[in-house]
Order: structure tokens, then C-alpha cells, then sequence
């Protein structure tokens, strides 16, 4: 089987990594992001839960029907997306974390526990960012290579666009660090109230910025090297080759 990072033809580096940007491009890059972190759909269905149980929380200060309510109707977003026949794979996701975090408010029975997964969760992912670009192996890049059908080629027949990986990792990394370090002394010395409606604050605004950063770099790298079609390519030679069977 052919490398994902290796050349399959041997004019396959040069002229394609030198190409400028075009409009449709940034087009591509800006769509391909959208759908990997779910669009505004994806983004809502993360939020829903969440909301849900600050907003009860903060009227009853009952953790238990709080937790059961956000686990609930992140059930039924999972529900829909089933029905509808969507992809589910955002809807799993935020399922699973809601998930734990009504376990760990239902077994504490205090309210914060419903928020404490989902912060260290994001605090591992800041510290996987920034030092899987420290290292010079973005993990970003290996989130979109198969997002871009450019697999793990960009590692090394791509130098630029690895360039842009490692940025958009090290940005996405210190931008959930900053989030964290504003979050986590409010999960010590705050209310589960206060803790809430300020996770809630800020769980848009840095994915944004988060996602710009991303392909204001992408935008500006040079474009993928599409290795399905290589192989594809490379697949219909061999068989035009072999000619006609008798």
C-alpha cells in the first residue's frame, strides 16, 4: 500500500506546492471547515445542552432535575439527527459529554461537576495543540488531512501547508489554554450559577476565533495534494496496463 505521506508519481512535488491560493480555494477551505466542526447546527446542538442546565439550575438550584433535563435533550438531538437520517457524529459526540458530566453532577450532587469533565477535556485538548506544534506534528493536520483528502501527505510533500497546520494548531491550542485559565479559578472559588453562565459566554467566541485563525492560515497555504485521487489514478493506469482481460 502506498504511503500517505510519500510521493505516488515522480512529478508530485514542485509546481503543485508552489500554486497561489485561488477564490475557490478559500471557498473549499472555508466549507470542508464548516462541516468538520459541525456548522451552526453542530455548534447549537453543543450549546442546547448546557444552556439547559444553567438555565434550570439557576432557577431551582436542583442538580438533579438540571442534569436529567440536559441528558434528556441531548438524547433527543441524537434522536432527530437519526430520523432526519444526518450525519450524528457531532450530535455522538456532545451526547457522551453530556453524558459524563450528569454522571459526575449526579454522583457529587453538586452542580459543577456537570461542567468539570468538559474542562479538563478542553484544557488535554489545549495542551495536545500546542504540543503537537511545538513538535512540529500538528495535530490539526491530522484532524482535516482526510477532511482535504490530502491524508497525512502535507508532512512531507506539503511544507507550506504543514507550516499553516502547525499555526492554526499552536492558535487553536492557546486559545483554549486562555479559555481554561479563565474558567478554572471560577470553578474553585466561584457558584455553580456564575460558573455556568460564563462557560456559556464563552463557548462560542473561541471556537470562532478558533476557526478563523484556521483558515485565514489554510486560506494562504498552498492547496492539498489529493492522495485519493493519486491512488485512484494510479489504480486506472495499472489496470489500463494490464489490458483487457480474455
Amino acid at each position: 500500500m502506498t504511503s500517505l505521506d510519500k510521493p505516488t508519481t515522480p512529478d508530485s512535488t514542485g509546481p503543485r506546492h508552489a500554486a497561489k491560493p485561488s477564490a475557490d480555494q478559500k471557498a473549499v477551505t472555508q466549507a470542508a471547515l464548516f462541516d468538520a466542526f459541525g456548522g451552526i447546527r453542530g455548534t447549537v446542538e453543543t450549546m442546547l445542552p448546557g444552556l439547559l442546565f444553567v438555565m434550570i439550575y439557576t432557577i431551582n438550584k436542583d442538580v438533579k432535575s438540571s442534569a436529567i433535563a440536559a441528558g434528556a435533550v441531548a438524547v433527543l438531538l441524537v434522536i432527530v439527527r437519526l430520523l432526519r437520517r444526518d450525519t450524528v457524529k457531532h450530535a455522538f459526540s456532545g451526547v457522551f459529554g453530556v453524558g459524563v458530566g450528569v454522571a459526575f453532577a449526579l454522583f457529587t450532587g453538586d452542580a459543577k461537576g456537570f461542567y468539570l469533565p468538559g474542562m479538563i477535556y478542553g484544557v488535554g485538548l489545549g495542551v495536545a495543540f500546542t504540543v503537537s506544534a511545538l513538535i512540529g506534528f500538528p495535530l490539526l493536520g491530522v484532524i482535516l488531512g482526510p477532511v482535504f483528502k490530502e491524508n497525512l501527505s502535507w508532512r512531507t510533500r506539503n511544507p507550506g501547508r504543514k507550516k499553516a497546520y502547525v499555526k492554526a494548531s499552536l492558535a487553536w491550542g492557546l486559545i483554549f489554554l486562555a479559555k481554561y485559565a479563565i474558567l478554572f479559578p471560577l470553578y474553585w472559588w466561584g457558584g455553580a450559577t456564575e460558573l455556568g453562565w460564563v462557560l456559556i459566554a464563552l463557548k462560542l467566541p473561541p471556537m470562532v476565533l478558533a476557526v478563523y485563525f484556521t483558515w485565514v492560515f489554510l486560506a494562504k497555504a498552498p492547496p492539498p495534494i489529493d492522495v485519493i485521487a493519486e491512488w485512484e489514478a494510479k489504480e486506472a493506469a495499472e489496470a489500463a496496463a494490464k489490458g483487457p482481460k480474455a
